[in-house]
Order: structure tokens, then sequence, then C-alpha cells
């Protein structure tokens, strides 16, 4: 017996509507590359002198507060740790994500075994940027990321000792882990990792990868 007719079209619309939510979700599709809207504000850095690769530049505050990413920038949240500054960390990010419409996905490492796989999960998505907040997640990046030069890294609230240009990092004196045997910095502080330091750390370091002012340190100390 054939269904009414009603509830054919009923649903073939059903079947029309997911359908148009999972291909506006689907990364594999081509798309342009995604741009700064605004632009850096005076002070971010001296026009006349671009940093070199693994340089430390010290922003003024507030001076990228004028920059988003266009719309549909795809970024992937890579982390580890359940410590509170990692937890400070993850929040700004997503609350960053919410403000100005990314399409955020989040992958997380399990344990010390699954750090590697966790980035080769994140690489494979294929995002625009692959954002990493834990400090577990240091010298693995530096393992991985001089392989991947095509994708562009960000590391919030902790550095790598010898980046390539496709890894930005966003530090300050109270965070500034840098891996590599070289253990906790003595000016580590948890308590730096402030709800509102976070939040200018991921917009900081956007800014700087949106404008190409890659391989970098962005120090926030003076903000």
């Amino acid at each position: 017996m054939r269904p009414p007719l009603r509830t054919v079209a009923l649903l073939a619309a059903a079947v029309t509507l997911v359908t148009g939510c999972s291909s506006g979700d689907d990364w594999s599709r081509p798309r342009p590359r995604p741009t700064a809207i605004g632009t850096l504000g005076p002070g971010f850095i001296d026009p006349a002198a671009p940093p070199a690769p693994e340089e430390t530049v010290t922003p003024r505050p507030g001076s990228w507060s004028g920059v988003r990413p266009s719309k549909g920038y795809r970024v992937v949240l890579l982390t580890m740790g359940d410590d509170r500054p990692t937890r400070a960390l993850v929040t700004a990010v997503k609350d960053w994500a919410e403000d100005e419409h990314v399409d955020l996905r989040t992958v997380v490492a399990d344990d010390g075994h699954d750090l590697v796989p966790s980035i080769t999960r994140a690489l494979e998505m294929g995002p625009d940027l692959i954002v990493s907040a834990g400090n577990d997640l240091v010298d693995p990046l530096a393992l991985v990321t001089p392989s991947h030069l095509s994708q562009q890294f960000l590391v919030v609230g902790a550095e790598l000792a010898e980046p390539t240009h496709n890894v930005t990092a966003v530090d300050w004196s109270g965070a500034s882990f840098r891996g590599e045997g070289l253990g906790m910095s003595s000016t580590y502080d948890p308590d730096s990792f402030t709800g509102e330091r976070c939040a200018a750390a991921i917009r900081a370091g956007v800014a700087a990868v949106l404008n190409d002012l890659t391989g970098i340190v962005i120090w926030l100390d003076r903000h």
C-alpha cells in the first residue's frame, strides 16, 4: 500500500532539510580563502619593520580588536588537560567562535598516547586554523607541525621552542611553557590565565594569522 501523497511530501521535505544542513557543515567542499575583516590598529607591529620568523612582538593592548575572520572560518580547537588554565583557554576560544560565527569543531586528546593521533585527526579535518590549548600538546606539535607547513596553527598560552612559519603563539610571563625538556617557567602562574587575558590571546593570535603575521610569538604582558 502506497503512503499518502502528503506523507511522501513531508518526508521529502525532511530529507531536503537534513541534506541542506549536512552540506553546510561539509568541510571537504572547496571555498574561497578566508580573509581578515577589518584592520590591525596602530601598535600591533611596526609596519616599517615587520617581525622576522620566531621573533617576539608586544602589541599595543586592543590593537587587534578591529579584526575578525570572514564568514565560515573553519577552526579546530585541539585540547588536552582539565587544569584551570586549559579550561580558561578553551572557554575563551569557544566564546570567541560563538561571537564571530566561526565554524568551530573540537578535538580532545584522551591521554598521553593520543596526543599525536589527536593532531592527526585535526589535520584530516582540513581546517583553516588549528588552535591548541594545553601544555601537553606543545612537544607533539613541535614534532608534527614541520611536516605540515601548509596548515596554520595557533598556540595559546604556551609556545614552541623553535616554531616553523606556520605556528604562531600567544604567550605571557605567567604562561610561557615551551616544552622540549625546558620545564615549566619560573614565572608560571595559573592565576594569570584570566578570562580577559585568554580572550585577548585568541583574538590577538587570530588577527595575526589572518594578516599573515605567522611564525611569531605575540607577547601580552602589556595587556
